[in-house]
């Protein structure tokens, strides 16, 4: 689904301004330890901006932050997952502080390429929000 031009704008800067946890999550998703998945850094698509995106498995990975706990956060990503399920893309959120620690880090790494892999991603229930905090 094409994006309008100021989420693209919005993408961009998006990627300029990368988190932490996000920058970490893509030098592990960026290098060649994704199982020959390809995934983008915020990627537009319709309204919103997806932290990452495999376009092969339809999966959108989002890492969350403390500001996702905040109650109009969570009915704000309950309607965006909601979305974008209804276009086919599924949906994995995982939370920050599970990747800034090097050892949960590879454990998040394997769960995500556990989705994203070709047999996972013709259906079946959402993946699982991953543990820890």
């Amino acid at each position: 689904m094409r994006a309008p031009i100021l989420t693209f704008k919005r993408a961009r800067r998006l990627r300029r301004e990368m988190t932490l946890p996000e920058v970490l999550l893509w030098q592990e998703l960026r290098g060649n330890r994704t199982g020959g998945q390809r995934f983008r850094r915020q990627h537009p698509v319709g309204p919103y901006v997806l932290d990452f995106y495999c376009a092969a498995s339809m999966l959108a990975v989002e890492v969350d932050g403390a500001a996702h706990d905040h109650p109009n956060q969570v009915e704000h990503d309950r309607d965006r997952d909601a979305w974008l399920a209804g276009k086919g893309i599924r949906m994995l959120r995982l939370n920050a502080p599970d990747i800034l620690d090097e050892r949960r880090r590879e454990t998040v790494l394997a769960s995500i390429l556990a989705v994203a892999a070709p047999s996972t991603a013709s259906g079946g229930p959402p993946p699982p929000r991953s543990g820890g905090g």
